[in-house]
Order: C-alpha cells, then structure tokens, then sequence
C-alpha cells in the first residue's frame, strides 16, 4: 500500500473518526495529500491534530454528506485546489435501529441521504477530478449488511444494498478505463456509529451507551487494522474488499445458503432492543 498511494491526492469522507481517521492517517504517513470532510468540526479537528502537515498538505471541511448542495460546494473547493484526484473514499455512514413497522419516514431518509445519496452525490462531484488520473480510484463503503438482511438495520440494509448495486454497475462500465471501482464490507469493525446511532419504536427506549456496548460485542476487528486492508485492497484494484473475518463468514454463508441464511445471522448478528 505504502508504495502505491505514496504522493497521491485523496478525498476522504467521514475523517472524524473511526475507519476514515484510520485510513488518513495510514495515508498521511505515507505522504499523501488529504482532502478530508466530516460532519463534526470538532471531530475533524482531532482527525488533523494527529496528521502531520511535513509529510504533505491536509485540507479540512466540515460538510454533511446527507447534503447535496454541500456536497457540490466541496467539490468545487477542492477543484479549486487540484487539478486531479487518485482516489475517493466514499466512507461517511450513519446507524438507524428500529423495526420497519416502527421506522419513520424522516429517519429513514436521513440515513438513506448520508449512507446511499451522499455515496452517489460524492462520486458525480468528484468524477471529473478522478477521470483524469492516470488510475483513478472510486472506494465505497458498504457493510456486510449489504449482503444479508437484518432485523431492525431494514433501513441501514436498504442504503448498503443499493451501495453494493450502485458500486457494480461502476466497476462494469469502468471496466475497460483508467478507473479502477472497489466496494468495501466491512463486517464488525471497532467505531463509534453506534454510539451516535439514531433509533425509534423498542430500540429507542435503549440507550445509546447501551447500543454501543452492544455493537463493540460484535466488532473484532479495529479500525487502523480495517483501513489497512481497505487501502490495501484499494492498491489491487480489488472489486470486493472483504474486511474482517466474520464479514468472510458471513459473505460464505450468503454464497452457499442465498434465501436460507437468515436462520443463523439472526441468532448470530441480530442484536436484542430488550437487553
């Protein structure tokens, strides 16, 4: 990896922390000029504050990945900066906890914006800056829950699915260009989404903490080791990043048993509202 991205220019959504403040600093340290955003100042902030501007410029913005026009105003700050983009990690997510008959329309459109629109929105607003790389690269974070349905994530499923969908059809009308697609699923990596998760119906009368200690149960793999195999994988080319080894098994389990697996991930990954 350290080879490959050395010197490169790179967008990074959702930096403030996790997976995206991983892979900026593995990518700062190997000198790669960083174009970050995130909806949090302060957790930007903290982000920078542990990137070093020697090894090469870091450019900060707070921006709302559920938000088009901000997205667009970005984009067009960073064209201002550069003439060209080597890679696009569209990484911003958000979590909704609620049963579907429980859901509002209201949160259901906020994660939709930021987990699925802000991927597409990002990816047109960048593309004419990655189209003239010599390998331009387009990196979109689905989950493993783009590949299994989960009770209560109908929501979260909905977004990573149409990731998955969108990134596919990318990576076949790219197939034949100086653009490389990668989609990434994560199985449980060790962030804080959880912890600012939005929830209604039974999952709201649990407590934030508690969906957080919750999901941290299920995440064995940390985020500086997510982004390793992320950029890596990124490096290759590689259609399908895969990270983590539940995410492998899980992925197995929809291969082999396409229509049966919800008999064992509910038993497995399905986490319980009256904890």
């Amino acid at each position: 990896m350290s080879q490959y991205f050395a010197g490169k220019r790179v967008v990074i959504t959702g930096a403030g922390d996790g997976m995206g403040r991983a892979m900026a600093q593995q990518l700062n340290g190997v000198g790669c000029e960083l174009w970050l955003c995130d909806v949090s100042a302060e957790r930007l902030a903290a982000t920078a504050a542990l990137l070093n501007d020697a090894n090469a410029r870091v450019h900060t913005s707070q921006v709302d990945c559920g938000d088009k026009v901000a997205i667009d105003a970005w984009a067009a700050e960073v064209a201002g900066q550069t003439d060209v983009i080597d890679a696009l990690f569209n990484n911003a997510g958000v979590s909704y906890a609620a049963y579907f008959e429980e859901s509002t329309e209201a949160n259901y459109q906020w994660l939709m914006n930021i987990n699925f629109w802000g991927v597409v929105w990002c990816t047109r607003a960048f593309l004419p800056l990655i189209k003239v790389a010599p390998v331009g690269h387009i990196v979109n974070t689905s989950s493993i829950f783009g590949m299994v349905g989960i009770p209560s994530q109908s929501a979260y499923n909905a977004a990573k699915f149409a990731v998955r969908g969108f990134s596919e059809a990318l990576i076949a009308e790219y197939r034949n260009s100086t653009i490389a697609v990668s989609c990434v699923h994560p199985g449980g990596i060790a962030t804080n989404i959880a912890a600012r998760s939005r929830a209604d119906g039974e999952w709201s009368e649990v407590t934030a903490e508690e969906r957080d200690k919750q999901f941290k149960e299920h995440t064995p793999t940390t985020a500086e080791q997510a982004a390793k195999i992320i950029l890596n994988g990124a490096a290759r080319r590689k259609p399908r990043i895969i990270v983590g080894g539940d995410a492998w098994v899980v992925q197995l389990l929809a291969r082999i048993f396409p229509v049966k697996y919800h008999w064992l991930t509910t038993r497995w990954l399905t986490p319980k509202a009256d904890n």
